[in-house]
């Protein structure tokens, strides 16, 4: 299964490796690692997405351990993946339920069309699969299309989710769902929540009194905020965890839409500017494309090394 998966995540970095590999392979034939070389490398990281926080810190590494040495594209790649883990290890950390929470509420934001509905869905699924017992909560009230996405994976994944009418409050929408997944003893509580940034003080206040609201009845909730984002926007996602930052306690990120970006350098800008566990990616539609994020093997793909043996 890890090693479909891997292949899998190769594939949907595609894009983002020819740019990065392709890049590499131009520059690094077989060529003396000088001063030259690493300015080249450091703009094609940047160009990659990197963040250039991220991408000094490993031209910094290489030119401690491989200054003026005769390298190959093949030596570049793997110990640029192995900077790269470095960087990633320490935010690759799954979504672990609280068991001494029952439900463990999830609040999961994120900007409108980054795939927060889908990414519930296939939680919830996995979940399933896991054993435990999901709600999900069709927050976003004012999306039909939303409500109606998340009670299509409710009947695929046989979870039940709570809904209102459109335009409900989502607040007291969040109120009955804790109160009904607290009566089923479900493991965990994900709910949907609206993300129309263009109207930022407005979706703040909501998200706060979502927030509010919950803490009525369980006042150490939610116990994980989770920001959804979407690769294809690259660095502006940069941007979109400041902006939740401010308006919610992000406790966490799921970057999706991985096979359709050449972007997917962001996880690493992400983890270098930020540090917040990174919990899943996603790099397909499917349920079972949606993992958790595992450093080395997202470090490899996308320079485009093989799998580690």
């Amino acid at each position: 299964m890890a090693l479909g998966f891997f292949s899998r995540l190769k594939e949907g970095l595609s894009r983002s490796t020819q740019k990065l590999s392709g890049g590499i392979t131009a520059v690094f034939r077989k060529r003396r690692l000088d001063d030259e070389a690493l300015e080249e490398l450091e703009e094609l990281l940047i160009s990659a997405d990197l963040g250039t926080e991220a991408a000094k810190r490993v031209i910094a590494a290489f030119r401690r351990t491989r200054f003026g040495k005769e390298v190959t594209d093949q030596e570049i790649k793997d110990a640029l993946a192995e900077e790269i883990a470095e960087i990633l290890t320490p935010v690759a950390k799954p979504l672990e339920l609280d068991p001494a929470h029952k439900p463990h509420v999830v609040l999961v934001v994120g900007v409108n069309g980054t795939g927060k509905t889908t990414t519930i869905g296939k939680l919830a699924q996995s979940y399933r699969e896991q054993g435990k017992r999901a709600v999900m909560a069709a927050g976003d009230t004012f999306r039909a299309a939303a409500v109606e996405q998340l009670q299509v994976w409710g009947e695929r994944t046989g979870t039940p989710v709570i809904a209102g009418k459109a335009g409900a409050d989502s607040a007291g929408l969040a109120f009955e769902a804790l109160t009904k997944a607290t009566q089923q003893q479900a493991d965990v509580l994900l709910i949907d929540t609206a993300g129309r940034l263009h109207n930022k003080g407005a979706l703040m206040e909501e998200l706060r009194k979502i927030i509010r609201v919950l803490r009525k009845q369980d006042e150490s909730a939610p116990h994980s905020v989770l920001l959804v984002l979407d690769a294809t926007t690259g660095q502006n996602a940069v941007q979109q965890v400041k902006v939740f930052k401010e308006m919610v306690d992000v406790t966490g990120l799921v970057v999706t839409k991985l096979d359709g970006s050449a972007r997917g350098g962001i996880v690493i800008a992400l983890a270098e500017t930020f540090g917040l566990p990174v919990h899943a990616v996603g790099v397909g539609e499917k349920a079972g494309d949606l993992r958790p994020f595992n450093a080395m093997d997202f470090a490899r793909g996308l320079v485009g090394a093989d799998e580690p043996a």
